[in-house]
């Protein structure tokens, strides 16, 4: 690897690891950090990097494994459950904000009418991750104002797909003649249909067929192929990376390997979704702000105030509240990491000037940059409207239990829970276990629990109980510690072997432990002393009485010794 690009990496990780914590302390969000740390080393900051378009090539492969996270959580049944809100609020919200932005690009600022056409739905976008995690940390999902902005992101997330096959569309300026323009689009077609027909049918049995090989190594490499095979195939189709990878994440989503497939993926999504944020800020002209400051400030109030213009009433038309509607304007006020993409798509393409491009990225950036104090407003707006919310909203939408492993003993606590109307969630990374539980009717999926992003995509960030039941004590003790880290306010159970392992697992943060070993001695001690004549009533107290020493044993502070054995509790 040449010295440049080892120093361009290291400036990377180094401003990241500054500016994105900082920007999170002051409750800016990642998003705004990485955007801050790629303003600090590139041309307008301290000038550390210059080849910002070889960064930005590599970055873009960031976007590709985003769209692919959102087509494996865009579930056709999450849809249908929102259905109003999203097909009839996102839709209005899309196409009425989309049309004020085209008219006013086209009518006022005298821009071509291909460029208006994409950028009036650009800009009608919101930021996803950003919002989601501002309302997830306000703690209002639940409420009306919660679900309705969550609706209008589901729609805008769609809208996304679209607006990136129309990119390379808008800006083929040759293709004048209609028979040009079906022949392309009968192409892409065909290529897509292609794609989703291999998926469809063969993308389920490879993955069968890796993870009943048991090599991590190899699994992963076939997620990331996955990824870029079908990128690459609708890039060859005319269309985007990025819609090839959500269409492959659509038909990942049904499949019982998902959550393992998010787990692999999540790591490079991560970082180099970062990059391109960091790509971006590098691409910001400070100067342009510098040199038009009044302008640029005019055109952030005109984006913001047209987006609660036109998202208020439709709101209110939909049955919201005159401030849980405002609080959704508010929120959603600012254009988001999409508008960020298309923008850039549109740019290389050639559809947008570099001027008109520069002026567009500075004004959405910083709309990004406000958000937090919208998101303010929005929360007091919000909590004044849904402060009588009922807790039976809560109840409904209430998590599944997680069961982390489906062997005989997670199998049995399924089929209790089945039997006590109680949903559920498991995991298992036994390909050939998950396979013929799912052929019972069992919610088992696929994946690595000793994995954190395998339990979080499995819905442990939402669970209130988490039940381990796995048969590695040294993988039980590492998931119970990592849980009670991560989820300090989940119930956490565990299955233990030995006393001396239970006592452990309660120290590293279990809610409860029970032992096997124990368990099967008190019934079988149960069932020989029956058989001796023992009278039930003492019978019931002998086993009480021993039961109630161990579990004061399993809660004892007391540390537990290296030289402690099996033999020294029993």
């Amino acid at each position: 690897m040449p010295t440049s690009y080892l120093a361009d990496i290291i400036a990377l990780l180094v401003a990241a690891v500054v500016a994105v914590p900082l920007a999170q302390a002051l409750r800016l969000g990642a998003v705004p950090g990485f955007l801050l740390a790629g303003v600090i080393v590139g041309p307008s900051g301290l000038g550390l990097i210059s080849n910002i378009d070889d960064i930005s090539h590599l970055s873009e492969i960031g976007v590709v494994f985003l769209l692919f996270i959102i087509g494996i959580e865009m579930k056709p049944s999450m849809l249908w459950q929102m259905r109003r809100l999203v097909f009839g609020l996102g839709s209005l919200q899309v196409i009425f904000t989309g049309l004020l932005f085209s008219a006013l690009a086209y009518f006022v600022f005298n821009i071509p009418v291909n460029a208006a056409i994409l950028i009036g739905p650009t800009l009608a976008l919101s930021s996803t991750a950003f919002v989601v995690q501002l309302i997830a940390g306000q703690k209002l999902l639940t409420s009306s104002y919660g679900r309705s902005s969550i609706a209008v992101l589901l729609m805008q997330d769609l809208a996304v797909v679209p607006l990136l096959a129309l990119v390379p569309l808008l800006s083929a300026t040759e293709l004048t003649v209609n028979e040009d323009i079906w022949l392309t689009l009968i192409e892409s077609v065909a290529i897509v249909t292609m794609v989703v027909f291999l998926g469809r049918y063969f993308l389920h049995p490879i993955l069968h067929r890796v993870a009943l090989s048991g090599s991590p190594e190899v699994f992963t490499a076939s997620a990331v192929l996955i990824v870029m095979g079908t990128a690459l195939a609708t890039e060859h189709a005319g269309l985007s990376m990025a819609m090839g990878a959500f269409l492959a994440g659509m038909l990942i989503s049904d499949s019982f390997y998902r959550h393992q497939v998010i787990a692999e993926i999540q790591p490079f999504r991560g970082l180099l979704l970062g990059m391109f944020f960091m790509s971006m800020g590098m691409s910001l002209n400070i100067q342009l702000l510098l040199d038009m400051p009044l302008l640029t400030l005019a055109l952030l109030v005109l984006l913001i105030a047209v987006k609660v213009a036109a998202l208020f009433p439709t709101g209110f038309l939909f049955g919201l509240k005159i401030k849980s509607s405002l609080a959704v304007s508010l929120i959603l006020a600012q254009s988001g990491e999409f508008s960020l993409v298309l923008f850039s798509l549109a740019h290389q393409s050639g559809l947008l000037p570099t001027e008109l491009f520069q002026q567009l990225l500075l004004v959405v950036l910083l709309s990004m940059l406000i958000t937090p104090l919208l998101a303010r407003w929005a929360e007091q707006l919000a909590k004044a409207t849904d402060k009588r919310a009922d807790a039976t909203d809560q109840d409904i939408h209430e998590a599944p239990i997680v069961l982390a492993g489906f062997g005989r003993v997670g199998h049995s606590i399924g089929e209790i829970l089945a039997r006590s109307d109680k949903p559920f969630v498991a995991l298992d990374s036994n390909a050939a276990n998950v396979n013929r539980e799912r052929a019972n009717g069992h919610p088992v999926y696929f994946g690595d629990v000793r994995k954190p992003e395998v339990l979080k995509s499995a819905g442990a960030s939402n669970a209130k109980v988490i039940i381990v039941t796995i048969n590695d004590p040294e993988a039980t003790e590492e998931i119970v510690a990592s849980l009670r880290q991560t989820y300090p306010d989940k119930h956490v159970y565990a299955r233990g072997h030995s006393l001396t392992q239970c006592q452990l697992l309660s120290q590293l943060g279990a809610t409860g432990v029970v032992s096997e070993n124990i368990e099967a001695s008190l019934e079988l001690a149960r069932m020989a002393l029956t058989s001796l004549g023992v009278q039930e009533d003492q019978l019931n107290d002998t086993i009480g009485d021993f039961r109630r020493t161990c579990h004061a044993r399993i809660d004892s502070p007391a540390p537990i010794h290296a030289n402690t054995t099996v033999k020294d509790h029993h």
